[in-house]
């Protein structure tokens, strides 16, 4: 069995910095052998860098996919191509730059990894259909890949749950990120596709979505703009641990992930 660590958002410099804490460590407690991470809030709260990048990835971490935030840091897009483990959504338009996807092999086993943004309610708008997307991916790589790990990067929640099912028995698993809320719903679908509607987010949880609560609760009082800097407090690892048939390319069992900053072990 192949076991996968999915982190969900990872939020400003208290989730990275935690994440880089306990990476290492976590693999070899619990025997994991590849971990992903959505990053594309590690940066400030927005976006990604090349440089908080290459730290992620010096802390443990294998792969990094993006979401509707993939663009926010200025530069940002110069920098992606330069990064092999770092993909963006898959449905966007195919002039921007980066990778619709990778893969990774572990221990000679193939999985490959994409992120799948929707349509439903997001800012950066996809270019191509999801569900069509997923399809075409999987026709492209499946003389090359062992399984699949798909992230679906969603507002609503319909969307994700009805992705569930398009693709159960075709991937590994299918996870739900973007609202930064974990949800109770993770299970193995009866085709054998794990799936969750939202894994949560890396990163301070005494927060609003891991921004200060005070100006979020103004803003919503007064309606008024303003900055909403990453909060500190109750910093925790949110994501799902996955473990993956070898021969059969699904999921043999799941579980939800957490940890808190001042929790001894997992």
């Amino acid at each position: 069995m192949i076991k996968v660590l999915f982190l969900g958002d990872i939020v400003g410099r208290p989730g990275r910095q935690f994440v880089c804490e306990k990476i290492k460590e976590l693999k070899s407690d619990l025997s994991i052998h590849a971990v992903v991470v959505n990053a594309e809030n590690a940066a400030g709260g927005s976006g990604l860098t090349a440089s908080i990048a290459q730290d992620l990835f010096a802390g443990g971490v294998d792969a990094i996919t993006l979401g509707d935030h993939v663009w926010d840091q200025k530069g940002f897009d110069s920098e992606i191509g330069d990064l092999d483990k770092v993909c963006r959504p898959a449905n966007l338009p195919k002039a921007n730059p980066g990778r619709s996807h990778l893969v990774i092999s572990v221990n000679g086993f193939n999985l490959g990894i994409f992120t799948l943004l929707g349509r439903n309610y997001m800012g950066l708008k996809a270019d191509a259909c999801p569900f069509r997307t997923a399809d075409e991916l999987l026709e492209q790589l499946k003389d090359s890949c062992d399984a699949f790990l798909v992230e679906a990067h969603m507002e609503a929640t319909s969307e994700k749950i009805a992705m569930g099912w398009h693709l159960d028995g075709r991937v590994a698993a299918v996870m739900g990120t973007h609202t930064h809320v974990p949800t109770a719903d993770g299970r193995i679908l009866p085709k054998g596709t794990a799936y969750i509607s939202d894994v949560g987010m890396s990163g301070p949880y005494q927060s609003v979505l891991g921004r200060s609560i005070e100006p979020v609760i103004d803003s919503f009082l007064d309606g008024m703009k303003r900055r909403f800097p990453v909060a500190e407090g109750d910093v925790r690892l949110s994501g799902c641990l996955i473990g993956i048939d070898e021969k059969r390319g699904i999921a043999e069992s799941f579980q939800r992930f957490e940890l808190k900053q001042d929790q001894e072990s997992v």
